[in-house]
């Protein structure tokens, strides 16, 4: 699976630790990170590249850090086909997809520890959409609203 990571200069360091740890055969990692991190990386930025990389299929799944994560989830959302999860817990992580079918885990560098953030990474990225009719109906409606508004 190719997995694209990006984050802003409060998730610099977050994201180059779960980029070295998620590295192996089953993940290809894809950077999208402007280097070296400086108070002028702007989340809406990190969020627009990740998010285009989704979109586009350059990666079939994202993980988008900045300090609290709130900022990047707002922006990452405006992305027309992208379904971001802000999550904070394991239960969140994999019904994020299993449910949401979430396409980008966002994470708060300044709210979850590295080996929470580990975690959450690895049980998003195992996560499938579980295909349930209720679910794909209600997905369906998120999609319309992405065509409406």
């Amino acid at each position: 699976m190719r997995v694209a990571l990006a984050a802003d200069h409060a998730g610099w360091d977050m994201k180059q630790t779960l980029a070295a740890v998620l590295q192996s055969p089953e993940y290809q990692i894809v950077d999208l990170s402007v280097a070296p991190p400086n108070p002028d990386d702007d989340y809406p930025d990190s969020a627009e590249a990740l998010g285009s990389a989704v979109r586009d299929g350059d990666a079939e799944r994202g993980i988008l850090i900045c300090g609290s994560g709130v900022g990047a989830s707002v922006a990452v959302n405006k992305i027309r086909g992208v379904r971001g999860g802000l999550c904070h817990d394991h239960y969140s992580a994999h019904q994020s997809v299993e449910h949401d079918d979430a396409n980008v885990l966002v994470l708060g560098s300044r709210i979850v520890g590295i080996e929470v953030a580990k975690e959450l990474a690895a049980t998003f990225l195992r996560a499938r959409f579980s295909g349930e009719a209720r679910h794909v109906r209600r997905l369906a409606k998120v999609k319309a609203l992405e065509q409406k508004f």
